[in-house]
């Protein structure tokens, strides 16, 4: 959802290549455990929006601190180095960021 994923088949269609009935069985959890919320899209009612609520985006700073370390001991990291070295030098402004772009 950090990168703008709001959709079912955003998820699906992600670098992962996640199969379906796990991406199903995960948002579930994650919805069951107040994580994320998923409501018909007002838009088109033939979608559901799924968006975190604020016990997930507290989960932001560990989730941050876990890109750090793993870009330490992960060399096949795909996380962007620009984005590590922002993270390092600044992690309260880009905090700031991300949160904003989840409104």
């Amino acid at each position: 959802m950090f990168k703008g994923k709001k959709y079912y088949g955003e998820f699906l269609n992600s670098d992962e290549k996640i199969s379906t009935n796990i991406l199903a069985d995960r948002l579930e959890k994650l919805e069951v455990d107040g994580l994320i919320t998923k409501a018909i899209d007002k838009e088109n009612n033939s979608k559901y929006l799924y968006a975190l609520t604020a016990k997930g985006v507290d989960l932001m700073p560990m989730l941050l601190e876990m890109i750090v370390w793993s870009a330490k001991y992960d060399k096949k990291t795909e996380t962007p180095a620009e984005f590590i070295k922002r993270l390092k030098k600044d992690k309260d402004s880009l905090i700031r960021e991300l949160l904003a772009s989840l409104e």
